[in-house]
This record gives C-alpha cells, structure tokens and sequence, in this order.
C-alpha cells in the first residue's frame, strides 16, 4: 500500500483531500493529514475508510520524522518557512514531497543528494506559483515550436471575489491564509521593463503599479512578485527584454495597502508587550510620532502619509477598524499578527458568494523566419466557486498538487532532484487533468503592427 502524509488541513487543503481520497479508494493507497488542529484534520477527511486524521506540530522533529519515515510522499500545504526543514526530513527518509510553497535557494542545495538517493522535491505546484507556471510553459513552447523568440513575457495570477460581489469597500476577501495578504510584498521586487532593471524594496512594492486590462472584467491593478528575474532561466527568457510576474487586483487595493505598509504594521518581529489586550487604535498610534496638539489619529495618520484626511484611502483604513478600539486580537503578540486577525474579522467571504481565481499570460514573439513578424498572446485563465460549496482557491490550488502526486505514485513522473513544474513530464499531464476537469486557458492573438514592446 502506497501512503500520502498531507500535512495542513487550512482553507487551501479540502478540494486536494477530498481528491487524493476518492483517487486512494481506487488505488491501494491510504492518505494521512495532519494538522495543528487535530478536529479540523478530522473534519477533511470525515469518516473515510481509506484516510485517518493526526494532530501535528511542525515544529516537533521527533513527530515529522516518525510521520515522514512511515510515507511515500508528502503533500506539503504547511507556511513557507517549514518547507525547507520537512524537505530535509523527506530525504533523509527517501520520501518524495510535493509542495504548493516556492522553491527556495535552501531547495536549490538539496537537488544533488535528492537525485542520488532517487527522491523528488516538486515545490511550486499550486495555483499561483503553480498553473501559471504550467500553462506559461505551454504557451511558449508553442510559440519556440513556429521558430518565435519571444520579447515580452509578463504573467499575472490573482485570487478575488467575484465582480458582482459588493461584500466591502476593499472589493476583496479572504479565501486562503491571511498572513500570505499581510505580508505580500515582504521580500521586495525585482522585474525587467523595456530592459530596464526595476527594483521595489518591501515598502515601495505597492507603489510599482501598473494597469492591465483583463477581458471579461476589465482594467485591473498589477504589482509585481518577488523576483521575477529567476524565471528566466527557468523559463528560457533570456531574450526578452520585459519580464514580469505579477498580481492583480480591482483597482484601489494597492494604493490602500501602500498606506497599510507605510505605516508600518505588516512587521512580524516586533513582540508588543500585551497587545492581546490594547486596541487597534493604540497599535497605529505606536506607529506615529509623538504628537502633543491632541488631534484626531485619523487626521495624524492622513497627515503622515500625506493622504486628504476626507479620502477614500482614510475612509476604508477607518472601515477596516485601524482607527478603533476594537481589540487585537486574543493571540496577536505582533503588529502582523493583529493585521491577520483583522482581516479575517473584516474579509471574510460570505457564505453565499463566489470567489474567482484569475491567471493572466501576455507574451510578445518575434519570428525571424517569418520577415520578423511579430504578435501578441493574451492567455487568461477565469474560475469561479459554487456558493457554499468549494471555492475556485481551493480549487485551483489543490487540484495540481493532487494530480502531480498521483502521477508520482502511479510511476508516471519519471523526474528526481529538486524541481518545478516546467519540466514537460508534469506540465504536459498536470494540465491535460486539469482541461479535464474544466480549467482550460482561453487564448487570443494579434498581429502587432509596431515594434514597440508592451509598456
């Protein structure tokens, strides 16, 4: 019998479950998920003859060991900042790991020991790192095939409600891990615009913002993603003179969130004496300078940065409770921490409405032996959930991950070291699954009468 350990059992964890389960009932496998919240691991996998629930600290290297040593193939939904340590864990115990996390310069100092010992570390199999990855792969190499070199490559994901939903003022809601929205934009940027290097250090992020007209829903709001540059490799992009990989949202987030970020309260290492017990109000005035005039936080906070006190952006941080006593949170210890139990207070997606995910390809090709013709493909992905039923999150995350690890246990992925899926031999059958089950890129192209590169 083969064994799947799916270790996390949060929002993006039901649909790859409930998938792996009924796949398992067809095949000799069992599956085991594990979770901090032993009752919520219970509930994914119900009553199910073929799958048993675990409570599990991933920070207890006794019990991911032992857990690990006992599989064939780990199925990581945890935080990004335990991949590194579980994927150690997997070699040491010749076990495969799939992963929905971003690879990492710690994954890339384990491909030599992982090839040795026949083992395979698929990071970045998700939605967004993920299908985009999949089916950019897929566009380009049509494109290489007609002999196209390809100057433009620019790739967009994002996870919204959908556009008749008018739950708040922010047009956004929460369908996958808070922190992963409080601490967008951590790392800073870097991207490729006309062959100009572009750079965002962590707090300039939201201020590098563009827009992108997507078909069906309009103009959208794009910032870029980490570091777009380490797919050019990957990808085969060293021709291109713009490289972009971006997120998308309905206009207006980025400039609220540039003001979030300035004033300083995505920080998860500043431990705040008893901030359980204070206010959301007491936290922003931490953040602001001694002032001794008596006026209004809100007008201080506008003051500071250099917004009209009477705006949109002050009204929605006072919508959002920044300008409240509401409390931070009964386990907030940091700034980041009380951004995150807010979020979840205010963001939540009602019951009754549909989430959507959305991916996004523009690419620009010249072709040589074609006069230098040149054209552009605009490659979109758009996937809705069923009121009260999945989300399109959850979805489009666990449904790769799912279909890679089956192919992985069925012998049919033939790959070892540490990789993502650009490989053919996963992003070939990954989105032949997908098709089948109904998420298929629709694409369009166009001649492009000028030799201007998209802007």
């Amino acid at each position: 019998m083969k064994r799947i350990l799916v270790l996390g059992a949060g929002q993006s964890a039901g649909f790859l479950i409930e998938h792996l389960l009924s796949t398992a009932a067809l095949e000799d496998w069992f599956v085991t998920v594990g979770d901090r919240d032993p009752e919520l691991a219970a509930r994914r996998v119900g009553d199910h003859p073929r799958g048993e629930a675990v409570g599990f600290d991933a920070g207890d290297t006794e019990l991911t060991a032992s857990q690990v040593a006992a599989s064939d193939v780990v199925v990581n939904l945890l935080p990004q900042r335990f991949q590194t340590v579980l994927a150690w864990t997997c070699l040491r115990h010749d076990c495969h790991m799939v992963s929905v996390s971003y690879r990492d310069r710690e994954m890339d100092e384990m491909d030599e020991e992982a090839r040795r010992r026949g083992v395979l570390l698929l990071t970045e199999v998700g939605l967004d790192p993920g299908i985009d990855h999949m089916s950019a792969m897929a566009v380009l190499e049509t494109v290489r095939r007609r002999g196209g070199v390809v100057e433009t490559f620019e790739s967009y994901g994002a996870g919204l409600p959908a556009p008749e939903v008018e739950a708040n003022p922010l047009r956004y809601c929460l369908t996958w891990n808070p922190r992963n929205v409080v601490m967008a934009g951590e790392s800073g940027a870097q991207y490729l615009r006309a062959g100009r290097l572009k750079l965002a250090p962590w707090h300039r992020v939201f201020e590098h913002t563009w827009t992108r007209e997507v078909p069906g829903l309009g103009p959208m709001e794009a910032y870029p993603n980490r570091d777009s540059l380490a797919y050019r490799d990957v990808f085969g992009l060293h021709e291109a003179s713009t490289l972009v990989r971006g997120t998308l949202r309905y206009p207006g987030w980025c400039e609220l969130w540039r003001a979030v970020v300035s004033l300083g309260l995505p920080n998860e290492t500043l431990v705040i004496p008893d901030l359980a017990e204070r206010g959301l109000r007491e936290l922003v005035e931490m953040f602001l300078p001694d002032d001794e005039t008596g006026r209004p936080l809100e007008a201080r906070v506008a003051e500071r940065l250099g917004l009209d006190e009477d705006g949109d952006v002050v009204r929605r941080l006072a919508w959002l409770g920044l300008f409240s006593d509401e409390p931070c949170g009964a386990h907030a210890r940091t700034p980041a921490e009380a951004l995150v139990h807010l979020l979840e207070t205010r963001l939540a997606l009602p019951p009754e409405a549909r989430d959507m995910v959305l991916l996004l390809h523009l690419v620009e090709a010249r072709y040589p032996d074609e006069g230098d013709r040149r054209e552009r493909i605009l490659s979109t992905l758009l996937d809705f959930g069923e009121p009260g039923g999945w989300t399109a999150m959850t979805r489009t995350v666990g449904l790769p991950a799912a279909l890679a690890t089956s192919l992985l246990l069925r012998g049919e992925l033939p790959l070892t070291g540490t990789q993502i899926p650009t490989h053919p031999a996963v992003y070939r059958p990954v989105l032949a699954g997908l098709a089948a089950a109904g998420l298929r890129l629709s694409e369009t192209v166009e001649e492009i009468t000028t030799t201007e590169v998209t802007t």
